[in-house]
């Protein structure tokens, strides 16, 4: 970690805590789930930053990666709670950040998350390790009556890459990565009104390439083609252009070639919030890149 890399990371963290705060002034009943997504992700490039992966919109169950499909006509709908997860990146050094929107009556909820990443970055420092972070994140939202999801974890974040060591755990445990010096990881709490483990869904709207192989049908070649600049971060399927991806994605997702982020979720009828930072690990604490 050198002065420029630590300023790429600041700057990376500015854009998105901004662009952050904006895209959840947009989520009103009635509003469209496309217009928002296109719009935020647009903001990231006016701003001279670059996307570092698809902005997710998960909305109640859905935890975690869903995004807007081609002509998407979903709105937002009055109860919802949505949950706004953004990344931005400047020369590869990614923010992570998240929140999430009530449109009904679950404010407690989203306080169960929003304090437990609170609780976890007060805690961070060198010598404690990722188990411990897990403790605080689990007692403050235990402590209002909820869940955590035990499934979904934080993770540790460096150039052109999104998942990495540490991985921070929402609920406690003995062990873990020790924390030192100059990690850079997002911490993310997911709270739940559910069973506290999310599952797959039939939903696939985000992909990443993470292997390079000869390809040899043609609508194939044209995904690779378009996604070649994204050196292995993610990217959405409404990102590309409609040229046989149903059968185009599904045959690089086999080859090996693409990884597919399934929509994620708890149990139907549940509700779940979410908070997000990035944080850089200092000598005697961290500093929020995302605030």
């Amino acid at each position: 970690m050198n002065d420029e890399i630590f300023d790429k990371y600041q700057e990376a963290g500015k854009v998105a805590a901004n662009i952050l705060k904006e895209g959840a002034q947009q989520i009103r009943e009635g509003a469209s789930y496309l217009d928002l997504v296109e719009s935020i992700e647009a903001r990231i490039y006016e701003e001279g930053a670059e996307i570092a992966f698809p902005l997710n919109v998960s909305l109640n169950e859905d935890a975690a990666h869903d995004t807007a499909s081609a002509g998407d006509p979903r709105v937002f709908c009055r109860g919802d709670v949505v949950k706004l997860d953004l990344g931005v990146q400047v020369d590869g050094y990614i923010a992570d950040t998240a929140t999430t929107v009530d449109l009904g009556n679950n404010s407690l909820l989203l306080q169960a998350s929003e304090a437990a990443l609170e609780s976890a970055i007060q805690a961070v420092k060198p010598g404690v390790t990722a188990g411990d972070l897990g403790t605080s994140i689990q007692g403050e939202i235990e402590s209002r009556g909820y869940r955590p999801i035990a499934n979904l974890t934080g993770h540790g974040l460096d150039q052109y890459v999104l998942h990495r060591s540490p991985t921070i755990p929402n609920i406690g445990n003995m062990s873990g990565t020790v924390i030192e010096e100059g990690m850079v990881f997002a911490i993310e709490p997911f709270a739940t009104t559910g069973s506290g483990h999310v599952g797959e869904k039939m939903r696939r709207e985000i992909y990443s390439q993470i292997s390079q192989k000869p390809v040899r049908i043609p609508s194939a070649r044209a995904v690779i083609a378009c996604i070649k600049d994204r050196k292995g971060l993610p990217f959405a399927r409404h990102w590309l252009p409609d040229r046989k991806l149903d059968l185009a994605l599904p045959t690089l997702v086999r080859s090996g070639i693409l990884h597919v982020y399934p929509v994620l979720a708890d149990v139907p009828g549940s509700l779940v919030s979410q908070h997000e930072h990035t944080v850089i690990v200092t000598a005697d604490g961290c500093v929020v890149t995302t605030r």
